[in-house]
């Protein structure tokens, strides 16, 4: 069913979640064989894999892989290896804007035009989102409409949709109910089956129909072109069904408390992102570093006065970090991820909390082009640029860092090789300049200092007890920032 030359859409999110996992290993196991499907697209909008064999892993294969559209790379090393050899073309778009493109594709309308992207390198004005010397299409195109600059993302036909579901009845009707998320899979399935093309979905269990509750069912069985049922199917990549993530019960979560982050600099971090917390506020928290609040939030038990949310579509609860980011216990609410960002892009959230690969003198931040190597920011983009506040977390610097804290003083005993402040980021992913045009409160929280976002750059507002603020601060980026006038110690009590 999969053809030479198809563009295939694939659903799926990190280590395993709601990924057509045996599916794609078919798929694979083929090539390998007989070389055949060769020349495929693949697109998806979240990454997904196991930095091995697993996920996308599975079409990063010399010749049968022509192109790849896709967000978030870092699960995948082989797709990033045939990137940066130039071995395929590759693009790369905002996470929410690949679902939402896909949505406008199943609908039949012209592509997606959207604020989403403006100033970043998914501008036609900077790289368009190209990401190699041999990505040469123009997906993207500047437009205006009333007098505002928009985005228009170019729609294009999808050959074959993977997608995957806990149940299947004999009609075809595709439940999620199990998964930790439902993602983009009825927007694949319906981009798919609009274009002409085939919708593939692998199930753990195929029921009889009238079985499911209609509540229950994400695809409606008029999309589906076949049903693969594989009963050794996970929940995440090496764990059984946890029906407390899936929200189908709830479950005593104190012994399952998220724990503090043990390293010093990510717990600082966390304990000092955690002070811009309010009650009541709309919260959204990145992968990484940011994941590591989860634990200070568990910790001082105030989960109860806060909203919080992840891209994947999970609305509080007690949220899983590393690699089951995205998904959580005891959640209020699962929807899906397509509508979660159609939430973030109309500005519904408050606070974002979101990593920082690097940052430079105008406040521009990448975290989806480091040292030669794709990325990808996933929803990072939307959320970043429409969000009411953003607090960007990251160490200061990288590789070789030693700190220790004593006698109520943080000691760098020795700055790391890579620096992260630098006089001009690799690519833009958080435009400086577009933040200003809105006039969005920024911060850059990291162990040694906070930076806000000021009229011609980044300003230091506060310094960590015992830091020297030439020898460890400005000695160790590639610009001076601008300093307050007074300058902060950073609270005692984050270090502790």
């Amino acid at each position: 069913m999969v053809k030479d030359g198809d563009t295939v859409a694939i659903s799926g999110n990190g280590t395993g979640m709601t990924s057509a996992e045996a599916v794609f290993a078919a798929i694979e196991r083929r090539f390998l064989s007989t070389g055949h499907p060769h020349g495929l697209t693949l697109v998806h909008s979240l990454g997904l894999g196991d930095r091995g064999e697993m996920g996308a892993n599975r079409f990063a294969h010399e010749g049968m892989l022509a192109r790849v559209i896709a967000a978030h790379f870092t699960w995948s090393p082989r797709m990033q290896r045939l990137i940066r050899d130039e071995r395929i073309e590759a693009y790369c778009f905002p996470g929410g804007v690949i679902q939402q493109l896909l949505r406008e594709i199943g609908a039949g309308r012209p592509g997606l035009f959207t604020y989403s992207g403006l100033g970043t390198f998914a501008d036609p004005r900077q790289q368009g989102g190209r990401c190699n010397g041999v990505s040469h299409e123009q997906m993207v195109e500047l437009i205006e409409i009333d007098g505002r600059e928009v985005l228009r993302y170019k729609p294009f036909r999808v050959d074959v949709a993977l997608v995957r579901g806990t149940y299947s009845d004999t009609r075809g009707n595709i439940s999620p109910e199990e998964e930790a998320v439902d993602l983009d899979i009825h927007s694949v399935a319906l981009a798919a089956h609009s274009s002409g093309g085939k919708v593939i979905a692998q199930v753990r269990q195929v029921v009889d129909s009238g079985v499911l509750r209609s509540r229950s069912v994400r695809i409606p069985g008029i999309l589906v072109d076949a049903v693969v049922e594989d009963p050794a199917q996970e929940q995440f990549y090496g764990l059984g069904y946890d029906l407390a993530v899936s929200g189908k019960v709830r479950v005593e979560l104190g012994a399952l408390a998220a724990d503090v982050p043990v390293k010093l600099e990510r717990r600082i971090i966390a304990r000092r992102a955690a002070m811009e917390i309010r009650p009541g506020a709309s919260l959204n928290f990145g992968f990484g570093i940011p994941g590591g609040i989860f634990g200070v939030i568990a910790e001082q038990g105030n989960e109860s006065e806060l909203w919080m949310s992840v891209e994947q579509g999970a609305h509080n609860g007690r949220m899983l970090d590393d690699r089951l980011f995205g998904a959580a216990r005891n959640t209020d609410a699962i929807i899906p991820s397509v509508d979660q960002f159609d939430y973030y892009s109309g500005g519904g959230i408050d606070i974002a909390f979101l990593g920082m690969g690097e940052a430079d003198c105008t406040g521009n931040v990448n975290v989806s082009h480091l040292g030669g190597n794709l990325i990808g920011p996933g929803g990072f983009i939307e959320i970043a640029q429409n969000a009411k506040k953003v607090v960007f977390c990251g160490t200061f610097d990288a590789q070789g860092t030693r700190l220790s804290w004593a006698g109520g003083r943080l000691t760098v005993e020795q700055p790391g090789r890579v620096r992260k402040f630098v006089r001009q980021v690799e690519r833009i992913t958080f435009s400086a300049d577009y933040a200003r045009k809105t006039g969005q409160e920024v911060l850059y929280i990291t162990e040694r200092a906070v930076f806000r976002l000021a009229k011609q750059g980044l300003e230091l507002i506060e310094l960590a007890p015992g830091a020297d603020l030439e020898r460890d601060v400005v000695a160790c980026m590639d610009f001076r920032p601008a300093i307050a006038t007074q300058v902060a110690a950073m609270p005692e009590e984050v270090f502790r």
